[in-house]
């Protein structure tokens, strides 16, 4: 057997090695893939053979992978997600225009994805497909070709774009900014704060602004944006937002602002990309356009 053909054993060989590593049964194995266990069984000597080590202890109905096993186990997963991964992404798009995005929840909801009719008009051979992260991740693990990151633009090994700064906000509802006039910052330390949980620090950042101290304690805490100004509209609170997320919210009257005080994060979003990917066709014409769409609203009107 030559060097090439032992390193490259057939897809039914590791699909077999896969599930039975998976399911800790060959029986189960056989079933998930519409197979005899026999056949199955088979499959995982043959490709024991042709790699020159056992993969599964044997004992009766039962097996367990050997240490050797266990080791390949998970690269051979991995590797069958990426071409399943590969396999969608051509049937959704034989032309190959297809970007895989994360993106930040409310940020994608709100001011993403009502922008991408334009885009999609520019450029109907790319398809997008999104996954939603709320935390930097290792983009060697993901199966990913860019990100829109809220941070200080140091995410490793990656190219950091600029796209938009960030200022915050406090804002309530009117009926509740009716029954609890603020007149001025200190106002704000005698009311229910509501938080966010991506933005943990950004209540004290805004008070330490205004020239007062940290608040002690925590108000209620939503995951995202989204959820934490509805609970501002249901007047359970103030809420520190991005302008940019709530700004319907802002012109059709549901927010009003507390105290007109904004303040300007340190940190920003941020287009993210693995160095390797920059001259991806479907990135290049989706960063371009988002770049622009990103001038545009930091342009003054």
């Amino acid at each position: 057997m030559d060097l090439q053909r032992r390193l490259l054993p057939s897809m039914s060989m590791l699909t077999a090695f896969e599930a039975a590593a998976r399911t800790g049964s060959f029986t189960a194995a056989a079933a998930e893939l519409s197979l005899t266990q026999g056949a199955v069984s088979r499959q995982i000597k043959a490709l024991e053979d042709q790699i020159g080590t056992p993969l599964f202890t044997r004992k009766g109905q039962r097996v367990t992978l050997t240490p050797t096993g266990a080791l390949y186990a998970d690269p051979i997963r991995d590797a069958l997600r990426q071409i399943a991964a590969a396999t969608v992404r051509t049937i959704a798009a034989p032309k190959g225009g297809v970007l895989n995005l994360a993106i930040l929840p409310t940020f994608g909801t709100r001011w993403l994805v009502p922008r991408l009719p334009a885009f999609q008009a520019a450029h109907p051979q790319v398809t997008i497909h999104f996954t939603t992260k709320l935390a930097p991740f290792d983009f060697r693990l993901h199966d990913l070709d860019a990100a829109i990151h809220y941070g200080f633009g140091d995410w490793p090994d990656a190219v950091c774009d600029h796209l938009l700064d960030e200022e915050v906000l406090p804002v309530c509802s009117p009926a509740f900014l009716k029954a609890h006039p603020v007149a001025e910052p200190a106002d704000l330390l005698s009311l229910p704060l509501l938080h966010t949980s991506t933005r943990a620090d950004a209540w004290n950042e805004w008070l330490t602004a205004q020239g007062l101290p940290p608040r002690p304690g925590a108000g209620m805490v939503f995951e995202q944006f989204a959820t934490t100004a509805q609970a501002a509209e249901a007047g359970l609170g103030v809420a520190l937002l991005p302008t940019l997320l709530v700004r319907a919210e802002l012109d059709d009257g549901t927010l009003v602002p507390a105290i007109d005080r904004p303040h300007r994060s340190a940190r920003a979003y941020y287009l993210v990309h693995p160095r390797g990917k920059a001259n991806h066709p479907p990135f290049a014409a989706f960063r371009q356009w988002l770049l622009a769409e990103a001038r545009g609203e930091q342009s003054p009107a």
